[in-house]
Formats: structure tokens, sequence, C-alpha cells
């Protein structure tokens, strides 16, 4: 994507530009998925495990005399690493680097197959190649938490793997040591079979039960590893000042105003300071508030700041609420399809009257609201104060879907702070 800021013409709209999109992690990304895939139908379908076409064992996770919950384990991995691959993750194509050397290794090990070897290398090459594209940053506190997940989730799975082992005295064969069935359940978590016999049917019933603990263990870790920042509102005092500067100059334009302000978004500005977006981040995808604020010159700089940030972060980007120039420049600066919702409503309070008949319903739900006992009060943010921010937060949540009711909220108004104006 070509940079091009501050050279042209004040107040002119910006010629189009083309911006081919990168493929590559999205067809890496789906390799991985289909190899996932095959791992997962090789662990849940007998026949499909040992009746698989030979190319197939070539792929990484596909390990031969491993148990079923290994060859299952694998594929929900690489599943959860397609999906960052995609995005173009780099703490997932470490991940992949990592995995194709072990598959091929793992493949000369144990099936001596040169096509098991061949295939992960092949596929190592391009990624070797490729990998500026792989650049965006996850969130830097998932390894954090991934690292405490791996840690109790494994001590759970290995103290409930014990219980397992040795809830089952009457099908044991022999008087096993602690050792050896500590030794079982660790293979068990990895779906190996472990120095611990049973009779009958009860061995298989224990390594299931292993396979799931150690499949959970090792999902739960590598989503919270692999999954998107989730940042927190960052707008400072001095992005403020700059934003107050840029609206004082511009604000006649279509923009998002004094919402801009609101300490709940985020701010890029172009190289020159002459423009900038607004945004929140939800679910993943990075929202800009509608048209850039500042000299229409300088939109493209920071729209490419912005395009910048959401690859950095492998996050979605968005425009919602720009105006007929605005859609056009974000469309022709990013690629981005624009849709027209329609106009918005926009009354003049000053010449607008409650009585005729256009209004009637609007008089009618009026009524039948104040017959409740509710009333309406209207207060400048500032003016809030104790807890009534936190109740307004909790009433409006409860109104809210159950999805998403039940996320933290994002918007909270600071008393004193940006946006008191509105």
């Amino acid at each position: 994507m070509s940079v091009r800021t501050d050279e042209e013409t004040p107040g002119r709209v910006p010629r189009p530009t083309d911006r081919p999109r990168d493929g590559f992690p999205v067809l890496v990304g789906r390799a991985c998925a289909l190899a996932g895939l095959l791992d997962v139908a090789a662990g849940t379908l007998p026949r499909f495990r040992h009746d698989r076409v030979h190319a197939a064992e070539g792929l990484p996770g596909a390990l031969g005399p491993f148990a079923a919950a290994l060859s299952l384990g694998a594929g929900v991995l690489l599943l959860l690493l397609a999906r960052g691959l995609e995005r173009g993750e780099r703490r997932a194509w470490r991940a992949a680097v990592v995995l194709l050397p072990v598959g091929a290794v793992a493949q000369f090990a144990y099936r001596h197959s040169l096509l098991g070897v061949l295939v992960p290398l092949a596929l190592l090459a391009p990624l070797l190649l490729h990998r500026d594209r792989f650049a965006a940053l996850p969130d830097p506190r998932s390894r954090w938490r991934a690292l405490a997940n791996l840690v109790l989730m494994g001590a759970g799975s290995l103290l409930l793997g014990l219980v397992v082992v040795s809830a089952h005295p009457g099908s044991l064969v022999g008087d096993p040591s602690l050792a050896d069935r500590l030794a079982h359940v660790l293979y068990g978590l990895f779906g190996l079979e472990g120095p611990v016999d049973y009779r009958g049917d009860t061995s298989w019933t224990v390594a299931f039960c292993l396979g799931a603990l150690g499949l959970l263990t090792a999902v739960t870790t590598v989503f919270l590893a692999l999954r998107p920042e989730h940042p927190a509102a960052r707008l400072t005092e001095e992005d403020e000042k700059r934003l107050r500067a840029l609206l004082a100059r511009h604000g006649g334009r279509p923009s998002p105003g004094r919402s801009a302000l609101r300490r709940d978004k985020a701010v890029v500005f172009s190289p020159s300071g002459r423009a900038a977006v607004t945004y929140r981040v939800v679910g993943g995808v990075m929202i800009a508030d509608g048209d850039p604020i500042g000299d229409v010159a300088a939109w493209p700089g920071a729209i490419e700041r912005f395009m910048d940030e959401a690859r950095a972060h492998s996050r979605t980007p968005a425009v919602m609420g720009c105006s007929g120039t605005g859609g056009e420049v974000w469309a022709r600066e990013t690629g981005l399809d624009a849709l027209e919702p329609g106009d918005g409503a926009v009354v003049d309070v000053g010449g607008s009257s409650p009585t005729g008949r256009a209004v009637r319903k609007v008089r009618q739900t009026v009524a039948r609201i104040e017959r409740t006992g509710r009333a309406t009060r209207v207060r400048r943010v500032r003016d809030l104060g104790g807890a009534e921010p936190d109740r307004i937060h909790r009433a409006a949540s409860a109104t809210r879907p159950a999805a998403t009711a039940s996320s933290p909220p994002r918007t909270r108004p600071v008393p004193g702070r940006g946006g008191t104006s509105c």
C-alpha cells in the first residue's frame, strides 16, 4: 500500500490507488485447515485412519502409530493454527515453522515414509521465504495467559488423570506403582499407551479420558496464545488536544465531531498531523468513525495509518457512518466495499412541533411511556457522579441480548474528561 499524504491540493479528493490484497497467508491457512480436517477425520473414523490415501499420511500431525486421541488433538491444533495463519500472525507462523519439521521427523521415525518427510518440508519452504508476510502482532497479554493456562490446566489434568487411572482397581493387571501410574497419565495426555494394563474395555475408557484432558489443555492454551488483541481505550490528553484543534479548523465537514473525543476511542494521525481517524475495536473488527477528521488532502495519510494499524494487529478494518465523499475516499484508498444504508434523520428542534397529524404516533408513544411512570432527564457527562455511570451501564446491559450484555462494557463516560461538552 503506497503512502500519499500531504502533497495534494488542500480540499481536493485524492485520486484512487490500486492496492492488491495479499492472499498468501489465507492460502497457507487454508492448507493448514485441510491438514487439520484430515487429522480430525483420522482420529474419529477408524476406517479412515487405516485406509486413507497415502498422500494424506504425509500431512503434519498424521503420526501413524500414535493413538487416535493424538491425531484428533493434532487436527484441532492445526485448525486453530490455520486461523492465526490466515490473519498473518507472527506467533502462528512460528508455531507452524516448529510443527512442520517435527512432523517430518516423526514421519521418518515412525513410518520411514519419504513422502511424509517431503510434504512438511515442501510446506515449510514457502513459509520461510515469505516470513515477512506474517508480521501481525497478537495480544501481548496472551502469552502470559496461555502460560498460566498451560500450568494450571496441566496440573489439573495430571491430578484428574491419576484419579482416572486409579479408579478401576478391579480391572488393573498387577499392582502398578505410583511412578507407573504417573507415567501412564503423562503418556495418555499425549495420546500414547502407558505402562499400566487393564482387563477388558477399561483401557479404552482410561485412554479416552486422558486424551480428552490433554486435548482440552492443548486447545485452550493455543486459543489463548493466538487470539486477537482486545485493547483498552487509549485516547491520551495529547491526542485530545490535537483532535480539538482539527475539529476547530475542519469541524464543519461531516465527521465524528465531538464523539471522537470519547475516552473509549483510539486515534491515528496522518504523518503531517493534518488529519486523523478515530476508531474502536469490537470483536477483532477495527471500526473507523466515518470520515477522517481534518483536511481532505491529508485523509489518505490518516487512512494509511489506520490500515497499517489494522494489519499490524491482524484486525478486520471497517468504517461506519461516513459521508458520500468519505465513502468514495475510503473505498479508493482501501479497497473496502461501500454500502449505503440510507439517510439518517436530522431533527430541527427549534422548528419542530409536537402537534399535527404527522407526529401523532410519536405523541401516542410518549403518552404510553408517561403512563408507566417513566421520565427523561438530560444531563452532561461531567455532571454524573458517584455510582451513576455504573448504574447506567448495568441498565443498558440489561436491555441488550445475552451475548452482548455478558461482555464487559466498552463505553465508559469519565466525568471531567473528554466529551464533557456532549
